[in-house]
């Protein structure tokens, strides 16, 4: 019996997944904690959320009727997609070998990873659930794209372009700044995706949004969002699934993920305390859209700064966040007259960029063990600049490049009538009634 085992071990070999099958059973690694362990298999749970239903939800609250179906069809169609992608390469490349510019496939469809094997970024918990917590990063942000292009790109285009995106954008930036790349060597501290994932996503989606063009009858028709109740349940599942995205990058249970998850839940309340507060001093009512945006740019605005910084200065970062991404999506968007359907860029983009500087203002190195400005480190605030200005270039120069290519097969909008008809029946064949 133990022949026929040994040999079909050996026949399955080629496949990463059957290593970790063939591996003996209760084998683990005396540097593997349960209680990191327990806690990260929790968290990537909770950052999985954040995609679906969270962002499904919060995304289709905000389109019409006609498009909800297609908006969380975009949201689902990510995780499928990303998810196979990054076990059969994106792990690897990232989080696999320490090049500068990009990692190894020695990883490819997780080959040699066994019950008992750690990723030096995360020694305390197995290497397969670090690859699966990371993995639920890549979804959403490509996920989060999106919102910028909704109710008129075409499903078979966005299908194309997210593929593209990721392995174009999402893969290079990651490993650029957590995989031991040049960014990361560097110096640059972004905890859990201020640049990673609000700001590339942010970027892109707003060079999507200016080469799709506006949504017939933006300026003149009503866009109101269908249903916002569905948008406020959705903002709740980000909000929870924001503590596993914050408080799980400290990769243990520990302090350090306490207190990004106290910094990261103060960051959202005063978030959606200043925007609401904002819309009842200008339009003398408080919009229900209005606090649920500021709450979700709190958290976006927190994400790299929340293993830094104290809880006060969590408060700080959110109060900021509720001001300048107001103004972003109000006065700078309607300034320039560019359709983020969902104001991706004005609230992930602009978010993740002024968290990211704000990290190298704020960070206490009694937390996160590097000083920012305030505790007498300058240069780190130069850092940070430097990681934006890679990031913006980086994200915006791609998604441009990958939407001219993309547009080359297949139509990137679907036609006038199919979009006045809705994406829901004219890419989906289905409605809601």
């Amino acid at each position: 019996m133990g022949a026929l085992w040994c040999r079909a071990a050996k026949l399955a070999a080629p496949i990463g997944l059957v290593t970790i099958l063939a591996t003996p059973a209760f084998a683990q690694s005396n540097s593997i904690s349960g209680a990191d362990t327990a806690w990260m298999i929790v968290a990537t749970a909770l950052v999985l959320m954040m995609t679906i239903p969270g962002l499904a939800l919060f995304y289709s609250g905000m389109v019409r009727k006609k498009n909800v179906l297609a908006t969380m069809a975009q949201s689902l169609s990510a995780v499928t997609m990303i998810s196979i992608l990054w076990v059969a390469f994106g792990y690897s490349l990232v989080f696999v070998g320490d090049g500068p510019w990009l990692g190894t496939l020695d990883r490819w469809f997780l080959a040699g990873m066994t019950l008992d094997s750690v990723n030096p970024a995360a020694k305390t918990i197995p290497e397969a659930l670090f690859m699966l917590y990371q993995m639920t990063f890549a979804i959403i942000t490509v996920a989060l794209v999106a919102g910028s292009v909704a109710d008129r790109m075409r499903f078979s285009a966005y299908l194309l372009f997210s593929i593209g995106w990721f392995i174009l954008v999402y893969v290079p930036l990651a490993h650029w700044i957590w995989g031991g790349g040049f960014l990361g060597t560097m110096g640059v501290l972004d905890f859990a995706g201020g640049l990673v994932v609000h700001l590339s996503a942010g970027i892109g989606g707003l060079v999507a949004a200016k080469v799709l063009g506006r949504r017939h009858g933006y300026g003149t028709e009503n866009l109101s969002p269908f249903d916002l109740s569905l948008a406020v349940v959705g903002t709740g599942l980000l909000w929870v699934g924001w503590f596993g995205f914050n408080g799980g990058s400290a990769l243990g249970a520990n302090s350090r993920a306490v207190m990004a998850i106290i910094a990261t839940h103060l960051a959202a309340c005063a978030g959606a305390l200043t925007w609401g507060g904002l819309e009842w001093s200008i339009r003398r009512k408080p919009s229900v859209l209005g606090m649920i945006s500021g709450a979700v740019a709190g958290l976006g605005t927190i994400t790299p700064a929340s293993g830094f910084v104290t809880p006060l200065e969590g408060i700080v970062i959110g109060v900021t966040a509720g001001l300048v991404c107001f103004w972003a999506c109000t006065w700078l968007k309607h300034r320039f007259r560019y359709d983020d359907s969902l104001d991706v860029f004005g609230v992930h983009g602009v978010g993740g960029l002024i968290g990211t500087l704000l990290t190298g203002v704020f960070a206490t190195a009694a937390i996160g063990g590097v000083s920012g400005l305030i505790e007498g480190n300058p240069q780190q605030l130069l850092i940070q600049f430097y990681g934006v200005a890679v990031t913006l270039v980086w994200s915006a120069g791609m998604t441009f490049v990958l939407l001219k290519l993309v547009s080359a097969f297949v139509p990137l909008r679907v036609s006038r009538e199919h979009e006045m008809e809705g994406l829901d029946i004219s890419q989906h064949g289905e409605a809601l009634q």
